[in-house]
């Protein structure tokens, strides 16, 4: 499934938007109701050009359901008197690549191949293998050079790899031994 995404443009003038966590709270109960999970929240940029990013997770999340849930946002959030500012709202689904942020997100992503970036002091690696663990500490990650164990405060980013397999050409199909 690849990301949807519908933006709607909001503008507001009041007060500051509030943390990240306090828009966790007033959003995440909304798409509970609608039976689908919150899967991640940002919120970057200043002024005119802070964006809220909302990204939601579930069954049968099409064009036409985000577009309804970024309409019920936007109300939502217009309605909340702490969360007054102007910024543009995104909703979409996570898709086939996604980024890894949060214990969650690697739990829900065991098994799929990833790429992950880390700082240690001053070694910085990169590994790539499959994602065969993950617990609210740490996780674990099979790569070339075997399992390695590490913890999300060593990762600078880290997200899935969805690996397009090449189709065998009509007529060319492998032979089974």
């Amino acid at each position: 499934m690849g990301t949807h995404l519908f933006a709607v443009e909001t503008l507001r003038h009041t007060e500051t938007l509030t943390q990240v966590s306090d828009i966790w709270s007033v959003v995440e109960p909304y798409l509970a109701a609608e039976q689908l999970e919150l899967d991640d929240l940002e919120l970057s940029g200043r002024g005119r050009g802070r964006l809220l990013r909302v990204t939601v997770d579930g069954e049968d999340i099409g064009v036409d359901r985000l577009a309804e849930l970024s309409r019920g946002l936007s109300r939502l959030l217009d309605d909340d008197p702490g969360l007054q500012d102007s910024y543009r709202l995104e909703v979409s689904s996570p898709g086939l690549e996604r980024k890894l942020r949060r214990p969650a997100h690697y739990r829900k992503s065991v098994g799929r191949e990833v790429v992950v970036k880390t700082a240690r002091a001053d070694q910085k690696v990169t590994y790539r293998g499959t994602l065969t663990g993950a617990d609210e500490s740490r996780f674990t990650v099979d790569a070339d050079t075997g399992a390695v164990e590490l913890t999300y405060d060593d990762v600078v980013s880290a997200k899935t790899v969805f690996r397009w397999e090449k189709a065998p050409k009509p007529g060319q199909a492998k032979e089974n031994l």
